[in-house]
């Protein structure tokens, strides 16, 4: 393994000095190649982490008569740059809260400083609008990658190691990831985007363009399919999200049309008792999933006292300090008893059956407590203004080319849709703390960062 690991190394570092924007598109391509881990002298490294430092120090090197004439001058200008140099020292207090551990090491330089020289490589690339085309077709083949295995596992039973998970009464499809939630948290922000790549083409006027717009019309249907085969509900849910402001957003016909479908969505639920009943459980953390939720984050908001409250709980701190306040599991009423509590508690055969043990989780899996464990309540402001503000950024974009008629204002709507679903699916999940979900955020800011750019030099 180790001798390909090397092999596929070599070929990569030379491909990105030649063509480093092709390096960069093989990068998003493979982005779930984080799993593939190794060692360099006792250091953990992944395949993706290799990559993602090779594009930068070969960028380097290009750039390196520029950055002598002045590297303030050049890049003070770019989006989001304060931001990002502030989430540096923020991140970096945050490994000081955590002792410079290994395991605090390890995360802020797989989460934080790797995305943010992949950002600063990718807003320099994509600045050519040819390249950014091309990164969509990137993504879209580790989208391809991603659904194809997912839908071969929900027809075959294969390749997922849960028994439980593979079962064909109780299946869950897991893709390369090993969990399912992860295909939710991979998929719903690409195919939000590639709403805005579809549409973005010229109408079937020509050949080559049909053939895209099929390509990025495939993709959204198979990553959609992929996620309600993982049964992963704030995918699902966050992807629908994302696609009713996109077209409530496109224009007044497609607005129309999405608030109709929206309508009808509504009236069926109300109509059709079972769906109403699992959105109601669902949106209302009735269900078991959100039952484990709420608890899981009253014993995190346990943890925030003292200078935690300021400063987090460091990185990797998580799991260390939740444990004085976890609770092993919790009573669910799966069966709908009547006086459940009343009923549990006079029987212990009965407590025993509804008794459903609960581990401690990496993450409290809610955005805002995320980051704040990780990073501090300051750490976490600035994530939701990161969010927050690339989605005004998106907005303006959109609006300004929706005067100029310019099909590229689709783009912008398309980013605006996949900001959206990574919040809306992070209120009860984990969609940042992961090597792919990470890079995956950054090369998106870049996307917008380069488009907004654009727009401003066209100006």
């Amino acid at each position: 393994m180790e001798v390909f690991i090397i092999i596929f190394l070599i070929f990569f570092s030379i491909l990105a000095i030649k063509r480093i924007d092709l390096a960069l598109f093989v990068l998003a391509a493979l982005l779930p190649s984080y799993l593939i881990r190794f060692q360099i002298l006792s250091v953990p490294f992944t395949l993706l982490e290799s990559m993602i430092l090779i594009i930068f120090v070969v960028w380097l090197y290009h750039k390196r008569p520029h950055l002598k004439k002045g590297l303030k001058d050049r890049i003070i200008s770019y989006p989001f740059v304060k931001e990002i140099v502030l989430l540096l020292i923020i991140s970096f207090v945050a490994l000081i809260m955590a002792d410079f551990s290994l395991a605090a090491l390890g995360i802020w330089k797989a989460y934080f400083l790797e995305p943010i020289l992949l950002f600063i490589v990718a807003v320099n690339i994509f600045s050519l609008s040819k390249n950014r085309q091309k990164l969509f077709f990137a993504f879209g083949l580790s989208v391809l990658s991603v659904s194809l295995l997912a839908i071969y596992q929900k027809i075959s039973g294969q390749l997922i190691s849960n028994d439980f998970w593979a079962a064909v009464e109780t299946r869950r499809v897991v893709s390369w990831f090993g969990y399912p939630n992860a295909v939710g948290l991979f998929l719903a922000p690409l195919i939000a985007l590639f709403l805005g790549v579809f549409h973005s083409f010229p109408n079937l006027t020509k050949f080559s363009g049909a053939l895209k717009k099929l390509f990025f019309l495939i993709l959204i249907f198979l990553g959609a399919l992929s996620i309600y085969f993982a049964r992963s509900d704030g995918g699902l849910i966050a992807f629908m999200a994302g696609v009713f402001v996109f077209y409530f957003l496109a224009d007044k016909k497609k607005r129309a049309i999405s608030i109709c479908l929206a309508g009808i969505f509504i009236l069926v639920a109300l109509l059709y008792n079972p769906l109403g009943e699992m959105l109601k459980n669902r949106l209302g953390f009735q269900d078991l999933s959100g039952q484990i939720r709420l608890q899981q984050w009253k014993e995190t908001i346990e943890t925030f006292k003292g200078k935690a409250f300021v400063f987090g709980n460091g990185l990797s701190g998580y799991q260390a300090a939740v444990e004085p306040y976890h609770q092993d599991g919790l009573f669910f009423n799966y069966d709908g008893l009547d006086n459940f509590d009343a009923v549990v508690w006079a029987s212990s055969t009965l407590r025993e059956k509804y008794w459903q043990p609960v581990e401690i989780y990496l993450y409290p899996h809610n955005f805002f407590l995320n980051f704040w464990t990780e990073l501090g309540f300051f750490g976490a402001l600035l994530f939701i203004w990161l969010v927050f503000k690339a989605v005004v950024i998106a907005l303006k974009g959109f609006n300004k080319l929706s005067k100029e008629n310019s099909r590229e204002k689709y783009l912008f709507l398309g980013l605006l849709s996949a900001f959206l679903v990574i919040f809306i699916h992070g209120l009860v999940d984990v969609p940042y703390f992961k090597n792919d979900l990470s890079a995956m955020f950054f090369l998106l800011l870049a996307l917008l960062a380069s488009l907004k750019l654009e727009l401003k030099n066209k100006n």
